[in-house]
């Protein structure tokens, strides 16, 4: 599962870059996905440590 969101993170931030460097997508969307892939960011870290902790 942590493998998958930190995949999710990597495309999020691709697609970011190309549409603010290559194919000029209105604002919006940019900052739209960069929210995303920096909410699924964090999201992995708080479960990921919450998964560490040992008793």
């Amino acid at each position: 599962m942590v493998g998958i969101l930190w995949a999710v993170v990597a495309v999020l931030v691709v697609l970011w870059l190309l549409g603010f460097v290559v194919l000029h997508v209105s604002s919006a969307l940019i900052h739209i996905l960069l929210v995303i892939a920096v909410v699924v960011l964090i999201y992995n870290l708080v479960v990921g440590a919450r998964g560490r902790r040992t008793l």
